[in-house]
This record gives C-alpha cells, sequence and structure tokens, in this order.
C-alpha cells in the first residue's frame, strides 16, 4: 500500500528503499529512540531518519479515512451500539471520548507557552473517541498541551456531527472535562439514588475503553508514549500514523500490549450547576432506565 507512493516520492540516486524507509519509521514509533540512535542501528544518518519518518508518516496519515472512521451505516451503528451495551448494559452509546497529553520537547519561539500543560511540561492535547473494541474512530492530534478538553471537542468535526445527528438517537460518554450536552453525557457529580449510584458505575465502567485504548495505543509505540523528540511540524503525522497503525494491529488482532492507562492525567472538571436532573436526557435516562435496573438489581 505505501510502497508504490514511497517509491514515487523517491527521486535521489541511491536513496533508501521505501521498503527500509518504512523500517525505519516504525523503529522510531516502538521504541522513541533519538533519532541518532534509529539511524545508528541501520548505517545510516540521522537526517535520513527523519526524512524517512516524515514521509512514511505523512503517507500512513493519509489512510485516516480507511482505518480511522465513525460508524457509516445503520450496520455499524447498530454494532458499535450493541458492544458498548455488553460491557455494562449502558445503552445507546456510539462512542468513548476523552484527551491524552503526548509529551513533547520544548518547541520554542513566542508560542511555546501554549504547549504548556497543567504539569508543567510541554505536550500535545489530543482528543480520541473509541469504540468498546479500542478501535480509534476519530481523533484530533493538532491542540497545545494547554488547551481545554472541553474547547477541543466545541471546535472538533465531531461535535456537530453529533449536533447533526449523523448517528441516529445515540450519544458519546465523557468524563467531568466534558459539559453535559444532550448527546454527550456525563457522570453525576453527587449521585444519591440507587438508580443515579447504577448510571455513574455504568457509565464508568463503559467509558473506560478510552483509557484502555490509550494505554494500548502508547504501550505498542513508545514514541507517543514518552516524549516526542522531533520537530512539531512532524507531530501531528507522526501521531496519527500511529494510530492508524494501532487500528490496523486491531483488526488483524496482532497481540495486545498490556494496559497502560493514563491514570496520572488530570481532569480539569466542568462544574454543574443546579440539580441531577437539570439535563432533561440524562435525567430521563436514569429515572426511565437505570431506577428499573436498581429496583431488579441489574449491573
Amino acid at each position: 500500500m505505501l510502497d508504490s507512493r514511497l517509491r514515487r516520492l523517491t527521486k535521489r540516486n541511491n536513496a533508501i528503499t521505501p521498503v527500509d524507509q518504512i523500517l525505519l519509521a516504525l523503529q522510531f514509533y516502538a521504541s522513541g529512540s533519538f533519532l541518532r540512535c534509529v539511524g545508528d542501528s541501520k548505517g545510516v544518518h540521522k537526517s535520513t531518519v527523519c526524512r524517512a519518518i516524515h514521509t512514511v508518516s505523512k503517507e500512513l496519515a493519509k489512510l485516516r479515512p480507511h482505518f480511522i472512521f465513525m460508524p457509516r451505516n445503520e450496520n455499524e451503528r447498530k454494532a458499535t451500539v450493541n458492544s458498548f451495551y455488553n460491557i455494562s448494559r449502558f445503552p445507546k452509546v456510539v462512542g468513548a471520548i476523552d484527551c491524552t497529553h503526548v509529551y513533547i520537547q520544548s518547541p520554542g519561539g513566542n508560542n511555546a507557552e501554549y504547549y504548556r500543560n497543567r504539569k508543567d511540561s510541554f505536550s500535545l492535547n489530543v482528543q480520541v473517541v473509541a469504540d468498546a473494541n479500542c478501535y480509534i474512530k476519530n481523533i484530533v492530534a493538532r491542540w497545545p498541551g494547554g488547551s481545554h478538553d472541553s474547547h477541543i471537542f466545541d471546535s472538533s468535526n465531531i461535535k456537530g456531527r453529533m449536533e447533526d445527528g449523523e448517528f441516529g438517537d445515540t450519544w458519546l460518554l465523557g468524563d467531568r472535562g466534558y459539559a453535559l450536552r444532550s448527546f454527550l453525557l456525563t457522570p453525576l457529580a453527587n449521585p444519591t439514588t440507587a438508580g443515579e449510584h447504577l448510571y455513574n458505575e455504568s457509565h464508568i465502567r463503559t467509558r473506560n475503553v478510552v483509557e484502555r485504548t490509550f494505554g494500548c495505543w502508547k504501550r505498542r509505540f513508545p514514541a507517543i508514549g514518552s516524549k516526542l523528540r522531533v520537530n512539531l511540524k512532524y507531530m501531528q503525522a507522526i501521531i496519527v500514523a500511529t494510530a492508524v497503525l494501532h487500528n490496523i494491529c486491531r483488526k488483524m488482532n496482532e497481540e495486545q500490549p498490556p494496559d497502560l492507562v493514563d491514570i496520572n492525567e488530570e481532569i480539569d472538571i466542568v462544574h454543574e450547576t443546579g440539580t441531577n436532573y437539570e439535563d432533561s436526557t440524562r435525567g430521563e435516562l436514569i429515572s426511565s432506565y437505570f431506577d428499573r435496573l436498581a429496583d431488579n438489581h441489574i449491573i
């Protein structure tokens, strides 16, 4: 798939082959090593490694529409909803959403401080929607680490698609870093009734797939799990490229690396006002569904 494209892009005499370019990029993704170390292991110069990673990452990122996509038809939507339901009986879920920080070296320049996150480190804040099988279904990888999760979502294409009802009567599950919406359900801050507690428990269990997706993705590709030491202009392509490869690995049933959950990432909570039932969607779901499950001691 990449070979012919990389061959067309290679115009130098005695250039490294497309296969070698791919191997250099994969070694970088899988090790997170300095470019010089990757080059030394293959007997090529650091600049050659840099070009190979940049070229391969761009070409992999172009495959994004083929491997990273939300449900495209009714059958895919139903399959997604059923898979989420089977986790903890939470109905009508089309995706679990969250952000994770990919740490980077300081980009320098006048805008460097935009990339400093709440832990005083430099990063990109990457938004992902995952499905119940830990596939990455949507990704936004362009925001600096100082950006709030809810701001990234409000500026994203997936928000508009959910507002337009593209995926039918479904919703996303997010943590309390997101504002509660009719199409994005968050946990209750102070559950009191049995139904409310059951809602929170089911929500947490179901939404946990996005945390496990982050862990698997970063464990498989330590380049994004440790610190990216490349020029800022290459980072977005590298992140998306590894997301494409993650989904390919899932599709091919590659062995799952051990979970590496981002337990140290803080949630910048969006505080709610009013009662737990202020939002009619969440309130109706609890009263008509989770209260009944609680009465029947289900889940």
